[in-house]
């Protein structure tokens, strides 16, 4: 798991057919100071209803996101758990 802003969103004409009607996010994830990049942006599948500018945390927990995105293969990797307070 880990921090991360969301800055941007993601819009893709073809996708993995696990990935239909998922919505797609840009997050910057961030070290502990929760200011600075830490690592490229990754590509995050949203299930809370995040915008852009919004604290999150992400993990990568494959089992969650096939539970989620209700497929058993899947290239997604990132996906939003909660939001941060500020």
């Amino acid at each position: 798991m880990q921090i991360a802003r969301i800055i941007g969103t993601a819009t893709a004409t073809v996708k993995h057919p696990s990935l239909a009607g998922a919505r797609l996010l840009v997050g910057q994830p961030l070290a502990a100071d929760r200011r600075s990049p830490d690592g490229d942006p990754q590509l995050v599948i949203d299930m809370l209803s995040a915008g852009i500018g919004d604290l999150v945390v992400i993990t990568s927990d494959g089992r969650m996101l096939r539970d989620f995105l209700g497929a058993d293969t899947t290239p997604a990797r990132w996906g939003t758990i909660a939001l941060v307070d500020p």
